[in-house]
């Protein structure tokens, strides 16, 4: 197949992108002129880069066109930090979403696969099917719901398969520095401190590398449609996880309940799995090879 993927550049969507290309796919990455697109140095040049923004959907959908995708897949995202998710801004990514549906149709493209997120969902205290009701509690969350939404109405108008993977955590080596587990390894190997919550929340994560199977499973499964969670389908208490990783570390300390709870804070993120179980799909990186793996990554890197 031929695919476009947005935010290749990104932790996530650049295991995507890798995968595909892995998997024998032609693979075109939208990129920012300017940008240093670092987590795909290694294999660069083995990608179409198409060179634009979704700022400029004009250009982009003539660089599509030339392209001529089987399918777009959709992992960009303006404002994903905690510091964002209540920016007005987040509404630009409902029409970012809309657009690309149509730039994609117009270019031939017939299936359209994007990134959702839990945040849709709003809290549970349980884990969270597809089937459940969807009460976002903030604008990000919002965003990513309207979006979906909008994208599924607009693939069934221009006649194009359509899913949206709801994903809930995920880590792995060339994750940003300002998630928990790369801020855990960069403060503990420095032989620091880590304020941290009291870690009551059960936290499931996924390693990218199981996401990104997940999103080609699902891009190339002609039946697959519709909404579906990407998340681990274990979920231990975030204590349990973290202690682990300062273990593994052996160095710096944790201040367990040194930081207050949000007020909106999850305590149970875990992702109820079927849907996705039923195309086949399991996690293959069991989470202490993950973060060791992880653990080397960021030792080689520094």
């Amino acid at each position: 197949m031929r695919i476009f993927v947005t935010g290749a550049t990104g932790f996530l969507g650049s295991y995507v992108a890798e995968d595909l290309l892995a998997q024998g796919h032609e693979v075109g990455v939208l990129l920012r002129p300017g940008t240093r697109p670092w987590r795909l140095a290694a294999s660069l040049d083995r990608f179409t880069v198409i060179a634009g923004t979704l700022d400029e959907m004009g250009a982009l959908g003539r660089e599509l066109v030339a392209f001529a995708p089987d399918a777009v897949v959709h992992m960009a995202w303006r404002g994903v930090g905690n510091n964002e998710r209540n920016s007005k801004d987040q509404a630009r990514n409902i029409v970012d979403a809309v657009e690309l549906v149509d730039l994609a149709a117009d270019a031939g493209a017939t299936a359209f696969v994007g990134a959702g997120s839990q945040a849709e969902y709003g809290p549970y205290d349980r884990a969270i099917s597809e089937d459940d009701a969807t009460h976002p509690t903030t604008l990000y969350g919002i965003a990513k719901l309207a979006s979906g939404l909008m994208a599924a109405r607009r693939c069934a108008e221009r006649g194009q398969r359509f899913a949206w993977l709801r994903i809930f955590s995920t880590y792995g080596p060339k994750d940003g520095e300002a998630w928990l587990i790369p801020s855990l390894i960069r403060t503990l190997r420095a032989g620091g401190h880590m304020p941290l919550t009291a870690c009551e929340q059960r936290w499931g994560f996924l390693h990218a590398r199981d996401a990104a199977v997940a999103v080609r499973l699902v891009l190339t499964s002609p039946a697959a449609q519709g909404i579906y969670n990407l998340g681990s389908p274990e979920a231990p208490q975030l204590r349990e996880t973290v202690s682990h990783l300062h273990e593994l570390i052996g160095a710096g300390d944790l201040g367990f309940g040194e930081v207050p709870y949000r007020p909106d804070q999850v305590m149970v993120l875990a992702a109820d799995m079927r849907r996705l179980g039923a195309l086949g799909w399991r996690p293959m990186v069991e989470l202490d090879q993950g973060l060791r793996d992880t653990l080397a990554w960021h030792a080689a890197a520094t």
